[in-house]
């Protein structure tokens, strides 16, 4: 990503922070994170995983796996909950409002993430990878959320 001894942009940082976010992930495909920024601030952080008090796939197995599900579809298929949706989930839980504020993430939002990000009033997104749903990407241009890959 950077040069030992310089320091990192602004960027570089937050989606550095996001790799570590996506450690914690339990789900078997994929591993995201994704962290909300305002003012250089982080506000909220997410990785994809079951909702609180329920067995996570490293535990039940992929109910998507098991029904032969491709990635990017059927998205409501699905025990976890992705990175995105929880990191806007954990500020609410905090009273944080996330109107305003940036989100990076290890993969672009998917149709659902995106609609969730319009409506919470994200002004711009990074991410590192590219996923398979491109309807998210359609609705973000539309809404006029810029999309910016770093890294990948």
């Amino acid at each position: 990503m950077i040069d030992s001894g310089q320091r990192p942009s602004w960027d570089e940082y937050f989606m550095s922070i996001t790799e570590l976010v996506a450690e914690r992930a339990t789900c078997l495909r994929r591993k995201v994170g994704a962290i909300l920024v305002r003012d250089k601030h982080i506000i909220a952080t997410g990785y994809n995983g079951a909702p609180r008090n329920v067995r996570h796939c490293t535990e039940v197995g992929c109910l998507r796996e098991q029904k032969g599900i491709p990635s990017g579809e059927r998205h409501e298929l699905c025990r976890g909950l992705h990175a995105e949706q929880n990191a806007i989930i954990q500020a609410a839980f905090h009273g944080v409002s996330v109107d305003g504020a940036t989100l990076y993430c290890t993969n672009t939002p998917c149709s659902i993430c995106s609609k969730m990000l319009i409506n919470a009033g994200i002004v711009k997104i990074y991410y590192k990878e590219g996923y398979a749903d491109f309807l998210g990407g359609q609705m973000l241009a539309e809404a006029g959320v810029p999309l910016v890959q770093i890294g990948g």
